[in-house]
């Protein structure tokens, strides 16, 4: 069984690209991590078929804000976007069913507040324009990598074939 998240990366990622949970490249999760026994064919194909024909697109970064149980790590949160929220519902509504069933809490969890975590000095700041070009899938156990977490598949946004 593995366990993925599908992010929009705010830089364009590659399959295969790994990094440690520690140097995760900035990104907004638009699908929570989940459990599934999906092969990676499957998980692409369903991701590809949510986003359509969608194009590339912008959102804003607006204030900081703290998430987590202890709310203590550090958050750029995203300007409400109708194109973003959109996008995310049609990825929840094609990965759910790809989902272990015992994993389904993973997609009840309180309302979506798009956000980019700070890593470090790595951020974005309020006023940034970021500019949305893949949806990216990652495998999520690290245990089976002695790098960290890999990209699985990018799918562009945008393309016209």
């Amino acid at each position: 069984m593995s366990r993925v998240v599908a992010v929009l990366p705010l830089a364009p990622l590659t399959v295969g690209d790994s990094f440690l949970v520690s140097a995760w490249p900035l990104h907004i999760t638009v699908v929570p991590p989940f459990a599934t026994e999906a092969s990676v064919p499957q998980l692409a194909a369903a991701l590809d078929a949510a986003i359509g024909d969608e194009p590339e697109f912008t959102v804003v970064a607006t204030g900081d804000d703290l998430f987590g149980r202890r709310h203590n790590i550090p958050v750029t949160l995203i300007a409400e976007n109708r194109r973003l929220i959109a996008l995310r519902a049609r990825l929840i509504r094609a990965m759910r069913p790809l989902a272990s069933h015992a994993d389904d809490r993973a997609f009840s969890g309180p309302e979506f507040r798009p956000h980019v975590t700070v890593k470090g000095a790595n951020r974005v700041q309020e006023g940034d324009e970021l500019h949305l070009r893949q949806i990216a899938l990652v495998d999520m156990a690290p245990r089976q990598s002695p790098t960290g977490r890999t990209v699985l598949a990018a799918i562009p946004l945008g393309r016209t074939d």
